[in-house]
């Protein structure tokens, strides 16, 4: 069934769309996309799910849904569960400790306002928990960034955390935009628990449910609307602007208008012909 139960199903002849069009809203084809995806994405949530539950991997899942996400929010076609893991077996090796890295990061920030908010008094406790809450919130942040650059550039570890950190601030009104929306969808959530109190197991076993099956895809999908555009200003376009003739297929596939040029190659020191990318494959 394609789309959302029939709905949002671009495999049918339509009357196409008229030239003098106006352009759809972000938030909209943020929607369109979710939803035409729609099964796609239950199916990929619950691998995700999986790869999940011993925490310290993950880093390897966030990788994989990235991958996925970002190309289908790019309106590139996307393989799905093959993305997924081929993601996995070409950054493992970053991916991993990345995600144990976050684990360690998050559960210090955690224990720490919880040490200031119950274990502390005065005007020290509150500077305490205030400084933890804003480094969270940079973090939380950072981790919109992390996970693209890892599976799109070839940076270091350290490079990875030194862009996404600086990503935070030149790019924090849509970060805002995005860490609000997420913390929305929490709020009426735990909202809905408390409404429907006289059906509290049946509307807490529903919210399981779609947070497992629907609710990774959607975050991460909404990290990429909000987020690449930013990585493509301030990266993409000026490395290509640099490198004009290099790798014409990837800057397609990442949003680049390019003319056709047939790219130049190296030879190394054993006469065989090679060239330098900063991009994953």
């Amino acid at each position: 069934m394609a789309g959302f139960f029939g709905l949002f199903n671009y495999e049918k002849e339509g009357p196409g769309i008229s030239k003098n069009a106006p352009k759809k809203k972000n938030f909209i084809v943020f929607f369109e996309t979710f939803f035409r995806n729609f099964w796609k994405f239950i199916t990929i949530n619950l691998v995700y799910d999986l790869i999940s539950v011993p925490v310290l991997t993950n880093g390897l899942a966030s990788a994989g849904l990235t991958n996925v996400t970002r190309n289908i929010a790019r309106d590139k076609h996307s393989y799905g569960l093959s993305d997924f893991f081929d993601t996995l077996k070409k950054n493992w090796k970053q991916a991993l400790p990345a995600g144990i890295i976050n684990t360690l990061v998050y559960a210090m920030l955690f224990f720490d306002i919880y040490f200031f908010w119950f274990s502390s008094k005065g005007i020290m406790a509150s500077i305490g928990v205030g400084i933890c809450v804003c480094i969270l919130f940079i973090f939380t942040v950072m981790n919109y960034y992390i996970w693209t650059l890892m599976i799109t550039f070839k940076f270091t570890l350290k490079q990875i955390y030194k862009n996404s950190f600086k990503f935070v601030f030149i790019n924090m009104k849509f970060n805002l935009l995005c860490f609000f929306s997420l913390l929305l969808v929490y709020a009426v959530n735990i909202g809905l628990i408390f409404l429907f109190q006289s059906a509290f197991f049946i509307v807490l076993t529903l919210e399981i449910f779609l947070y497992i099956l629907l609710y990774p895809s959607f975050r991460f999908l909404l990290v990429q609307f909000c987020t690449f555009p930013s990585i493509k200003k301030y990266i993409i376009d000026p490395y290509y602007l640099e490198h004009p003739d290099e790798d014409i297929d990837k800057r397609r596939d990442l949003g680049i208008e390019v003319e056709e040029k047939k790219p130049q190659t190296i030879v190394n020191e054993d006469g065989e012909e090679e060239s330098e990318n900063v991009f994953e494959d």
